[in-house]
């Protein structure tokens, strides 16, 4: 059989495009992390909570009486309150998490944001992605982690569209719809001809290609193989966000070497009939965390990782007239895992002190970032966020 260069550069493509799961793009990403040492040790596990939670009935300030008359119909009774500290505790959905807390391995940091916040859901958003309130930035905070450590295949999402945190100046970094269906799907009768094109020497452009797609093939193997073997070891909630979590500890059981998984829950845009919406998603986010946790406990995974999660905004102080409340600015963001500092992380919100109806910032979101980044994962915070910012020490 004879192949020139250009039926095997469209064959090896076409092999690539029927991979399910995976973009085109990771073929390049495979030869470059075969080449790159040290991607395996310790893993961030990024949580989204979408459409801007609402960061007071999440950790509640129930000693503050100026919260109960903002809210007359959709405060959290002080008697319901998971108390923390004599003046902030947890939403009551959030109960699966509070053995986290006693433990000290459950941290919040308050009054989270960045300078002249936006109420847009897509521009804040963003601002969180590029780690740049400016919007300059195209590419993704993570994404540039993958290009810090020179490593394409370094970080993953969890789900079906890449978000723009995981996308760097020349890739977007892969979206795992389905762990199980990561794997390389030739179309039918092509198994035999494509392994003789692989095996064919090559030079050039084909050479690396060819290099890149076998390293691809591999690396997926090695996933396949490493994920029948996953037993899971604690019951996951049962939704799209139960199995993410339980897909990301199947990926880090595997030993894939990645450094960041990203896991969204949406659903946090709570205009109106807060209470049951953020109840039932607040008890998603708390089931499925304390699974995950448990789970690499049992498989001995639990001192390598670490959660961190954060909403691109919070909530207005005042409820509205529909039982709700609408888009706001400084809000509360969450660590979990054994390699957390745990405890309440900045001040209570000043809430006789707001701007225009909402909680001031006084905490940078990317000074939190750079706590994981320098002290999880070891990498040049500065470099990756454009900058040098401040933030408590939850990492421990």
């Amino acid at each position: 059989m004879t192949v020139d260069r250009r039926d095997f550069l469209k064959y090896s493509a076409l092999a690539v495009a029927a991979t399910t799961g995976m973009p085109g793009f990771l073929a390049r990403a495979a030869a470059q992390a075969a080449t790159t040492p040290g991607t395996a040790g310790k893993t961030l596990v990024v949580i989204q909570l979408t459409g801007g939670n609402d960061g007071l009935n999440t950790l509640v300030p129930y000693s503050n009486g100026a919260y109960y008359a903002a809210r007359p119909n959709i405060a959290i009774p002080k008697k319901d309150v998971l108390t923390l500290t004599p003046d902030l505790g947890m939403h009551p959905s959030l109960k699966p998490l509070m053995g986290l807390w006693d433990s000290g391995h459950l941290a919040w940091v308050e009054n989270v944001g960045y300078p002249n916040p936006n109420r847009s859901h897509f521009a804040s958003m963003a601002i969180w992605h590029t780690a740049d309130p400016t919007q300059a930035q195209a590419e993704g905070w993570i994404g540039r982690v993958a290009e810090k450590i020179g490593d394409p295949f370094c970080a993953s999402n969890i789900g079906g569209t890449t978000p723009q945190a995981l996308r760097a100046s020349d890739f977007s970094l892969p979206s795992i719809d389905s762990v199980s269906s990561f794997q390389v799907r030739l179309p039918a009768g092509l198994d035999g001809a494509f392994e003789q094109l692989l095996n064919l020497p090559r030079q050039g452009e084909a050479d690396y290609l060819s290099r890149a797609t076998r390293q691809m093939v591999l690396n997926t193997q090695k996933v396949q193989a490493n994920v029948a073997k996953y037993r899971p070891g604690a019951k996951y909630p049962e939704g799209r966000f139960g199995t993410h979590l339980q897909d990301a500890a199947r990926l880090i059981a595997a030993g894939t070497g990645q450094r960041v998984l990203y896991v969204s829950l949406n659903g946090f845009d709570t205009h109106a009939g807060q209470r049951a919406d953020q109840d039932e998603l607040l008890a998603t986010l708390a089931s499925g965390l304390a699974a995950f946790q448990a789970d690499l406990e049992t498989q001995g995974l639990a001192d390598r990782v670490i959660v961190m999660g954060f909403s691109e905004f919070g909530r207005r102080v005042a409820e509205n007239g529909s039982a709700g409340t609408d888009h706001g600015q400084g809000s509360v963001m969450f660590a979990l895992g054994k390699g957390v500092k745990g405890g309440v992380h900045g001040d209570s919100p000043d809430l006789e002190n707001l701007e225009n109806g909402d909680i001031r910032y006084k905490q940078d979101f990317r000074g939190v970032y750079a706590g994981a980044l320098t002290r999880w994962l070891g990498l040049d915070a500065q470099g990756i966020l454009r900058g040098d910012f401040a933030g408590p020490e939850w990492v421990a």
